[in-house]
């Protein structure tokens, strides 16, 4: 048997691919499907089958486009109601390829249609070999219940509950244990960073399946849920129809510095993709900078939605590149274009620069015996509670999409997360919004704690 795991970082998404007798099967694609069509070369392999756990939220799937260029069968359970050729799977199917039987188990709970796929390698064993479990268990954690517009997230949980203690637990302690996301998607809190772990590792580690009682189980599952991204609901309907090819969409066209110009007096958006320290350095007034380092697309979708038309800049063509390929994994289409010669191009032709003022842990505590100097806190509400600057105001990234923190535009504003990637979001957002002394923490939060300066566990204090 065949199988690989195709782990994409910047949505902490995996996906899979399982052959034999010169067919495959890819389970979970992304919207890029060049990956699964090289492999499948590579290893003399035909994709004649595609399966979905379940309606992706965070992400928009390739299995349309996959299924038109190879041909393959799309499965996916029958509760997603999907719109495009398909089979509708219940509980129970089973599909052999060679050697290879997938066995479907319907698992509600994260999404009604979620469904794990147990996998068993006839050439080894008659006993399961792995389970692909979507988003219904993941290493460390499980999915969060409030992605459905049918059901509560207390039913939803409810369904969770009995999904794994009734089907998904009853495998054997060896049988390994695939998701569908890792450690950093917002898909649930706990996640950890390993790529794969077993049955019985995650029934003695897993925090939520130490929860014996259904009730408390719900309890736990609904309270303190993470912000869900509005354009999670979005994608799900995405990925009912079927998202268009990638070559479909329109291409990119070089916008000029006068044109730019325009768009930002009339209100349009120009999106800097750029690391911090560069775009701290050097950047047009009034720009937001996401860094292609972190996860870029996410915090795009979450922060300026998908009908958002940026103009991206970016050091070269390249990046510009990557920044639209990974803008249209999560549904974000309408890119503009791109400012013709970047940041350097804008300097070139006379227009003014902004910086942005980087202090360290070490300066920001010195600053802090200043009454002018407001420390903005930006990370999660889970995060905060962990320990925080005393003093600190707390204002999570997530809600900048609805509205800035009610702060004095005209105070000093030390902004910090944990390591300094979403601060630099919130400051970008902070001088768009017409704050005037943002200055961002390098190192965030990790570099206070390793400093050994003072924390906090105070109740927080939302603005």
């Amino acid at each position: 048997m065949y199988f690989e795991q195709f782990y994409l970082g910047c949505l902490a998404h995996a996906s899979y691919m399982l052959g034999s007798a010169g067919e495959a099967v890819v389970v979970d694609p992304q919207r890029d499907v060049e990956i699964y069509l090289n492999a499948a070369r590579v290893h003399g392999l035909a994709i004649r089958h595609i399966f979905e756990t379940h309606l992706h939220a965070d992400f928009v799937s390739g299995h349309r486009e996959l299924a038109a260029r190879t041909g393959a069968q799309i499965y996916i359970g029958a509760e997603a109601h999907a719109s495009f050729p398909h089979v509708a799977v219940q509980d129970g199917f089973q599909l052999q390829v060679g050697k290879i039987r997938i066995t479907a188990w319907a698992t509600p709970g994260h999404t009604p249609e979620s469904m794990c796929f147990v996998v068993t390698d006839e050439e080894k064993s008659a006993k399961p070999w792995a389970v692909l479990t979507g988003d219904t268990l993941f290493l460390g954690d499980v999915g969060r219940p409030d992605l459905s517009k049918r059901y509560t997230p207390a039913q939803l949980a409810g369904m969770l509950f009995d999904s794994l203690h009734k089907k998904v637990l009853q495998l054997p302690d060896n049988a390994l244990v695939y998701p569908a996301h890792g450690a950093g998607s917002l898909c649930g809190r706990n996640m950890r960073a390993e790529r794969v772990s077993t049955i019985g590792t995650e029934r003695l580690t897993n925090y939520a399946l130490q929860i014996k009682n259904r009730e408390e189980f719900i309890k736990q599952l609904t309270s303190n849920l993470p912000a869900r991204p509005e354009y999670f609901l979005q994608d799900a309907e995405m990925n009912r129809t079927g998202a268009a090819a990638l070559s479909e969409l329109q291409e990119l066209t070089a916008i000029e510095t006068l044109e730019l110009q325009t768009i930002l007096a009339e209100g349009g958006l120009a999106l800097d993709v750029r690391g911090g320290d560069e775009y701290a350095a050097a950047h047009v007034p009034g720009s937001l900078n996401i860094a292609l380092s972190g996860q870029f697309a996410s915090w795009a979708g979450a922060l300026l939605g998908l009908d958002a038309r940026p103009v991206l800049i970016s050091e070269s063509p390249e990046k510009v590149a990557e920044a639209r390929m990974r803008l249209a994994r999560v549904g974000l289409e309408g890119v503009r274009g791109y400012l013709n010669g970047g940041i350097d191009g804008w300097r070139a032709a006379g227009f003014a620069i902004a910086t942005l003022r980087q202090i360290t842990v070490h300066d920001l505590n010195c600053e802090l015996l200043s009454p002018a100097m407001q420390v903005l806190d930006v990370r999660r509400e889970s995060e905060w509670e962990a320990g925080h600057i005393q003093g600190a105001v707390w204002w999570p990234l997530d809600n900048f999409r609805v509205a800035p923190p009610e702060i004095d535009r005209d105070a000093r504003v030390a902004v910090h997360c944990k390591s300094g990637y979403r601060s630099m979001i919130a400051c970008s957002l902070l001088q768009r919004a017409g704050f005037q002394n943002v200055i961002n923490v390098t190192g965030g939060f990790d570099a206070w704690l390793q400093a050994k300066l003072p924390v906090s566990s105070e109740k927080p204090v939302e603005v």
